[in-house]
């Protein structure tokens, strides 16, 4: 009884979040006072304990029904917050300034980008809304351990049917080096048995904060 109490406060505390997600939390790169910026959102399963805990966030998706979702689950949760914060939008457009957020996530979603026009855009603008010493965690489709049918581009076909846009070992370490990045920790990749790879990538922006250098 009492162990099923605390897998019940548990799941209160912290929803449905991304085990990943959860892991840049324990070990404190994700807290409480920080902006924290969730592009891609969906229905803010990422977000139930950054909320709880006073973060500032800010939440961007596609999806109006999902930014809806967010937003009541903010009313309840964080009531403070602005309802504006969580906002309809592309993601290769954001519409927040420059160096805005501490932390950026963008889990499971730029394995839906269109090619790699679309692809590089988004992380432009993603990189673009961090402020220096800030983090990117972004979690995404690779092939890295697993062989798919290439369509078009880095465009590969599931064995589910589905098209995603995949990304291997070469272009994530070439991209952090364009981006002059720190990388948090190794690329590590999750095998779904006979069915798709996905990919946590961590980077910490170079640069200062407050007048000091940033802890990398």
């Amino acid at each position: 009884m009492e162990a099923t109490k605390v897998a019940m406060n548990v799941q209160e505390q912290f929803g449905q979040i991304d085990i990943y997600v959860f892991d840049q939390i324990l070990r404190g790169n994700i807290g409480s006072g920080m902006r924290v910026l969730d592009a891609g959102c969906g229905y803010g399963r990422n977000l139930v304990h950054l909320l709880r805990e006073g973060c500032e966030v800010f939440a961007v998706d596609a999806d109006i029904e999902g930014i809806e979702h967010v937003r009541a689950l903010a009313a309840q949760l964080a009531p403070d917050l602005p309802s504006n914060n969580f906002r309809v939008g592309k993601l290769d457009e954001i519409d927040l300034p420059d160096n805005f957020a501490d932390v950026v996530i963008c889990n499971s979603v730029l394995h839906f980008a269109r090619d790699d026009a679309h692809f590089l855009a988004i992380i432009a603008e993603l990189w673009r809304v961090l402020r220096p010493g800030g983090l990117l965690f972004c979690r995404l489709g690779s092939r890295i351990g697993m062989e798919f049918e290439r369509l078009r581009g880095n465009v590969f076909r599931l064995n589910d049917g589905s098209e995603w846009f995949l990304v291997d070992e070469a272009m994530l370490m070439r991209l952090t080096d364009q981006l002059n990045a720190v990388m948090v920790d190794p690329l590590k990749t999750t095998i779904v048995q006979d069915y798709r790879c996905m990919t946590t990538w961590v980077l910490r922006k170079r640069g200062t904060r407050g007048g000091r250098q940033a802890d990398v």
